[in-house]
């Protein structure tokens, strides 16, 4: 499953070093704006410990994890959204993520130049949910202005839309995300495919340093949108806090694991969190959502207590699932064709 999260950020606080350090590739990682044009993919192992037992479990051969894809996208600045700097690109970028990692910069260092002249995490935050804003309201506006003839013609999908779009533009004229937005069943599909910025998760990635005496900066006011989201503190010089925001940052694309597990191979794969068995099946070939019959399952930490998958059947752990079955985190699954 091809998902990716775009790590954005105002310019030097540590993007692509961050990026660098998830990746082990060699981005450019310069200490001026703009250092990165073209943003950077990198497919990254999801750290999972239950793969490495289950391999042990079953004296795999092979062992293939999880991954998650990381694009590294060169430096938002105050204006982006009217092309300041490389704004229009970087918006651009930002839009074909799936969810976006914004770093933020709580050390101080004196040798490293913050655009803003001071080092204020929660400045940063709100300079670059603005920008988001900003983009997402030109784009609102400008398909409302597409729909107006067909609105006051009464046609139904035009006037689903128009409503769903003016409950956006609100929210985005008082400068809010519009994540969480209430909006009908009839609306949703319309806001879906404009794509927008303010709609995708964010997970909030605090560049502390591990040598800075003030790195433990409290601010998590009432207005900070630390309270509401996730968010992970990460050095990636001295490389701490990187497992934990793999880990975050897959959970922030609503994705989750299953396995199988044999002699030949165990393997980790991914999936959206709530698909059903076939869906499941279609991660390893489409066969096995096509032609689906049924799945066994069971999960990863009974199959090892059980000690083999014949005491585990013997016992009535393996259960047989059918075409409705949700998988959870953590599936060992055999499907049947």
């Amino acid at each position: 499953m091809s998902l990716s999260i775009g790590i954005v950020g105002l310019p030097n606080v540590g993007k692509s070093t961050l990026f660098n350090a998830l990746t082990k590739q060699s981005v450019p990682a310069e200490n001026y704006p703009f250092c990165t044009i073209d943003p950077h993919v990198g497919v990254v192992p999801v750290p999972d410990s239950r793969l490495q037992k289950l391999t042990a479990f079953s004296h795999s051969r092979k062992t293939v994890p999880a991954v998650v894809q990381f694009v590294d996208i060169a430096g938002l600045v105050k204006g982006a959204a009217e092309g300041q700097g490389l704004g229009n690109k970087f918006l651009s970028h930002i839009k074909e993520a799936d969810a976006i990692a914004e770093v933020v910069r709580v050390f101080e260092d004196k040798d490293i130049l913050h655009v803003a002249g001071k080092v204020s995490p929660l400045d940063d935050i709100s300079v670059i949910n603005l920008e988001l804003v900003l983009a997402d309201l030109e784009t609102v506006s400008k398909r409302l202005a597409n729909l107006t003839k067909d609105a006051k013609a009464g046609k139904k999908e035009a006037l689903a839309e128009h409503a769903g779009l003016e409950k956006v533009r609100g929210t985005l004229e008082a400068g809010r995300l519009t994540q969480g937005d209430p909006v009908s069943e009839a609306e949703a599909p319309f806001i879906k495919q404009l794509h927008l910025l303010t709609q995708k998760p964010i997970l909030y990635v605090l560049n502390i340093s591990a040598a800075d005496p003030n790195k433990g900066l409290t601010f998590e006011t009432k207005e900070s949108p630390l309270r509401a989201s996730p968010y992970v503190e990460i050095d990636p010089i001295f490389g701490t806090g990187l497992d934990t925001l793999i880990t975050k940052a897959y959970e922030t694309l609503g994705l989750i694991t299953y396995f199988t597990t044999g002699e030949d191979e165990t393997r980790a794969w991914t999936i959206r969190r709530g698909a059903t068995a076939p869906e499941a099946g279609a991660a390893i070939h489409t066969d096995f959502c096509d032609k689906f019959i049924r799945a066994e399952v069971i999960q990863w930490n009974t199959l090892l207590e059980a000690g083999s998958y014949a005491a585990a059947r013997e016992r009535g752990f393996v259960r047989t699932e059918g075409k409705e079955y949700i998988v959870k985190d953590g599936d060992v699954m055999e499907f049947k064709i």
